[in-house]
Formats: structure tokens, C-alpha cells, sequence
């Protein structure tokens, strides 16, 4: 895929990005990181590579939360609504996007789950649970 464009910004707006480059991997992440930092079943992560991320307003609301005992896991997120934020770790041309920060339509669908192993049983796996539009009938 070619270079794009998207941008994102966090649940209260206060926080806005762009972010730049070639989109190389999205994939739903079950690991259990994933699952504590999202609050969810997994988490669904686009990966640029190269990539550039630009902060475009509010980047003083944002906070990081480097998990102590990983190697690669950092949580980044909106200090004023908790919602979650790319990143871009140190020293590398790889950024990280969580899917559901992006205001844009990802060009990109997701191409795996990866820690399917650590899926918590209780997770969508394409099951044959009933679809709706908004709330539940």
C-alpha cells in the first residue's frame, strides 16, 4: 500500500492527530494487555510502518502508562477521558494507532487475531450471536 493520511482524535476531542505513512498491519489483539488497557474483548491496533505521528491539538492531555515488567506494552491515552491514542515508541518509524481513536475510514481491514490463545471465553470469536443497529430490540 501507498503513503496516506488519517486522522483521530480521543472520546472528549480534546486530543487530535494526524498520522502519515504506509499501513502495514491491523489485527485484533486478545492478549491480555490488550484486553485490561481496552476493557474489551480485544484490542483492534493499525500499524504504520514507516509512519510519522503529529500531535494537532491538546498534547498537553496526554499521559502514558508503561507497563513495568514489558518489554513493549505502553498504554497512551487522553489524561481528561481516558480515551486511548496512537503511539510511536522511541528511536523507531513504527506507529501504533488504536482502530477506534481514527476519524477516518481505515483503508486497511483487519488481516488477523493474534494471542488467540489468551482469548477470554466470553469473547466475539464469530459466534452466532445476534447483530443490531443501535440498541438490542
Amino acid at each position: 500500500m501507498s503513503q496516506i493520511t488519517l486522522k483521530g482524535s480521543c472520546l472528549c476531542g480534546a486530543v487530535k492527530y494526524e498520522v502519515s505513512g504506509e499501513p502495514t498491519r491491523f489485527y485484533h489483539c486478545h492478549c491480555s494487555r490488550c484486553r485490561k488497557a481496552s476493557g474489551t474483548g480485544h484490542a483492534s491496533n493499525l500499524f504504520f510502518q514507516p509512519g510519522t505521528l503529529k500531535w494537532l491539538s491538546g498534547e498537553e492531555q496526554i499521559r502514558s502508562f508503561k507497563l513495568p515488567e514489558a518489554k513493549r506494552f505502553t498504554n497512551t491515552f487522553c489524561a481528561a477521558c481516558g480515551g486511548r491514542l496512537p503511539r510511536q515508541p522511541k528511536d523507531t518509524d513504527m506507529v501504533m494507532i488504536p482502530a477506534g481513536s481514527l476519524d477516518d475510514e481505515s483503508p486497511v481491514k483487519p488481516q488477523a487475531h493474534i494471542f488467540a490463545g489468551s482469548r477470554a471465553n466470553w469473547s466475539c470469536d464469530g459466534d452466532r450471536v445476534p447483530s443490531f443497529p443501535e440498541y438490542a430490540g
